[in-house]
């Protein structure tokens, strides 16, 4: 999220949405689903309520496309990976950027895996799940396997899943260092993309 947070000068439409949304982060990561209303949001954004409703419609699906943006590996990460050739240097780079991301906005990153108080919301579960869809494929592409379906998809989200959930280790508990966290991900993704994919992939 690359907007400046409560900048009131007169904004391109693409450009206001995103200060919309990245304001919708924070709020919504700060205090939970129930306690942001879009007024809020749109205070935080210097703009008036009806914007913020015509550009996200309601409550819910602003909160949706917060999930979905705190969630969600975009495709401009891979476009960011070293050579093909050097797996160990984009499994390196690509939990990287997973670490920047979930560290640089910890408290809404938490907030969005942790449905944010809407736990159990069809809407909500949905979003997420399609999330760890999205990031299961980009974690396929990175390591050379893109287009991975059936049980090969299936390995990649359980990754998600030690991701995020080593994640929280780390910014929840504290139990485990920024360090440790990095080296169980590349580790294990290392062997997964040696190992284990491609047997399934055979």
């Amino acid at each position: 999220m690359s907007v400046e947070l409560g900048q009131r000068r007169r904004l391109e439409p693409d450009a206001r949405r995103e200060q919309i949304l990245s304001v919708a982060v924070r709020l919504f990561g700060e205090r939970g689903y129930a306690d942001v209303s879009t007024g809020d949001v749109a205070r935080g954004a210097g703009v008036a309520r009806g914007l913020v409703n015509h550009y996200f419609g309601t409550k819910k699906e602003l909160y949706l496309e917060v999930i979905r943006v705190m969630l969600t590996v975009p495709e401009t990460a891979l476009t960011r990976l070293p050579p093909a050739d050097d797996l160990p240097a984009r499994v390196d780079t690509i939990v990287s950027w997973f670490l920047d991301v979930v560290s640089r906005h910890s408290t809404s990153w938490l907030g969005a895996i942790t449905a944010g108080g809407m736990a159990g919301d069809t809407d909500v579960d949905r979003a997420i799940a399609e999330a760890i869809d999205v990031a299961a494929d980009r974690v396929l592409t990175a390591v050379g396997r893109p287009g991975g379906s059936g049980a090969l998809h299936a390995m990649a989200r359980s990754y998600v899943g030690l991701a995020n959930s080593t994640a929280r280790e780390w910014l929840q508990r504290g139990e485990l260092t920024r360090a440790q966290v990095h080296n169980l991900l590349t580790a294990t993704l290392l062997t997964m993309a040696d190992q284990v994919f491609p047997d399934i992939g055979a």
